[in-house]
């Protein structure tokens, strides 16, 4: 993954509204959601839902795929395993990184480097 993807896909999530439309397509799995499922789930009005349906797109971290005349979201899940794994990629230099082995500055957050 390049850095203006990793880029442009933080920058999507980096809004609430995203964030929330990110993780409920991830929760919902392959079988995604309908906008109207999404308006109903999130509480978000239909106009802003397209905006933000639309930024998560062009930033690669869902896709839609039309059912007769319904359209279906769903998280783009081999984008999102890429992002995670550029942001862990050289995760500790190699080192161990449990949170027993960080110095005492790191160990404030117990879940610290804990993906390693």
């Amino acid at each position: 993954m390049e850095e203006k993807d990793v880029i442009k896909s933080l920058a999507a999530l980096a809004q609430p509204i995203r964030l929330r439309v990110f993780r409920a397509l991830v929760v919902a799995g392959p079988d995604g959601l309908t906008p109207g499922a999404l308006t109903e789930q999130l509480d978000v009005p239909a106009t802003s839902l397209s905006f933000h349906l639309k930024e998560l797109t062009h930033a690669g971290l869902i896709f839609q795929e039309r059912d007769g005349r319904h359209l279906i979201y769903r998280a783009a899940f081999e984008h999102m395993t890429d992002l995670l794994g550029y942001l862990t990629e050289h995760c500790c230099q190699g080192q161990s990184c449990s949170a027993t082995d960080l110095p005492t500055a790191s160990k404030q957050s117990p879940r610290a480097c804990s993906p390693c």
